[in-house]
Order: structure tokens, then sequence, then C-alpha cells
């Protein structure tokens, strides 16, 4: 707002301020608090699945298609390019 007002633009400012600041995303929320239900929620969920479904189907390991292409494009003796830290 400071930068709108510094344009000579306070009416912009004045609807920032009054129309955005302090104003719910959703009903009765901030973002915050639908970010913490989304948390706590879906994401909660998906990833006691995902966590669920690697130990059964992929070993307990994760990012494998990553780590192979590494494998695959990493310069063998080549500073950098180590295969483990």
């Amino acid at each position: 707002m400071k930068l709108f007002r510094e344009a000579g633009h306070d009416e912009m400012a004045d609807r920032v301020e009054h129309e955005l600041l302090g104003r719910n995303v959703l009903p009765g929320r901030w973002t915050f608090q639908i970010v913490e239900e989304f948390d706590d929620g879906y994401y909660a969920a998906f990833q006691e699945i995902e966590r669920d479904a690697r130990e059964k189907l992929a070993g307990g390991r994760r990012h494998i298609f990553e780590a192979e292409m590494k494998e695959r494009r990493r310069t063998h003796g080549m500073p950098g390019h180590e295969a483990t830290p």
C-alpha cells in the first residue's frame, strides 16, 4: 500500500487496506486456517496411504525413479557427481 500511496494512488491503497487486509479467504477462515485444515485432513490421509503403498510395493524406498535417473546421468569420477553423500 505504501508504494500505491507514494505513486499517488491513494484510492487503490484504501481499497486494499479496507477490502483485502484482514478479510477471510473462505467464510470464517484466513489462509493459515485453510492450510492447517488441509494438512490435518486430506494431506495427512494422502501421506499415510502413500507411505503404506511405498512400504508394500517399493520396499520403503522413496524417489526410485529419480535415484535411477541420477545414476544414469551422473559422470563417474567427476566431482559433484558422486552416487551418495
